[in-house]
């Protein structure tokens, strides 16, 4: 039984600890998501009904935090993800990944903008913007690879011209550079991939 007991109560600081860490990325997120893109320490832990102590102990320092929040935003995203059918003709897919794309974007705009304030000294942020951007990418390969396979030695470039037109930086541009609604930046976005794959797509 006391063997018993100590797995219990292990498990229960475990379960314990796995809350406290969530409620602070929930904590964090939120903040950001009310326009606070650059919370501190004391406002996260204030947010998540905790002390700053506990806050560091379960998180040793900015970056950690980061990368944890970082993976909240992707789980999210893959929530949101639809899968879109690679046998669709080709305006119907770039329709729908456009679609999608500002759906995502849209989601992931608070923290990709709070993001963008910091990455130049975080580390942590500029590999979760990597993460991002390697998912679509690989999106992007499983949608149109017929496209792209005929785009025989030009194919890399249009990989990358296709990627780079469909990530929160263009997206960024559109909707904060330019002012340009949600509709009409997806319609700019749908615009561009649309003419980029016609350029290869088969006859």
């Amino acid at each position: 039984m006391d063997g018993v007991d100590v797995a219990g109560r292990v498990d229960g600081r475990t379960a314990r600890a796995e809350r406290t860490r969530a409620a602070i990325v929930e904590a964090h997120l939120a903040l950001i998501s009310e326009g606070d893109l650059r919370p501190t320490g004391e406002r996260i832990a204030e947010r998540a009904g905790i002390s700053l102590r506990t806050l560091w102990t379960n998180f040793k320092d900015m970056e950690t935090l980061f990368e944890a929040s970082g993976a909240e935003v992707l789980r999210q995203q893959d929530a949101a993800h639809r899968p879109i059918s690679t046998g669709l003709p080709l305006p119907k897919r770039v329709d729908a990944y456009c679609r999608q794309r500002a759906r995502l974007l849209q989601l992931i705009a608070p923290s990709a903008r709070a993001a963008q304030m910091r990455e130049p000294v975080s580390e942590q942020l500029h590999r979760n913007r990597l993460k991002h951007i390697e998912r679509v990418r690989d999106e992007v390969e499983e949608l149109f690879a017929v496209e792209l396979a005929e785009a025989g030695p030009g194919r890399e470039q249009l990989l990358n011209a296709l990627v780079a037109a469909s990530t929160w930086q263009a997206w960024s541009m559109l909707r904060y550079g330019l002012g340009l609604g949600v509709d009409q930046a997806r319609a700019v976005m749908a615009r561009t991939v649309g003419a980029l794959l016609a350029e290869v797509a088969p006859d």
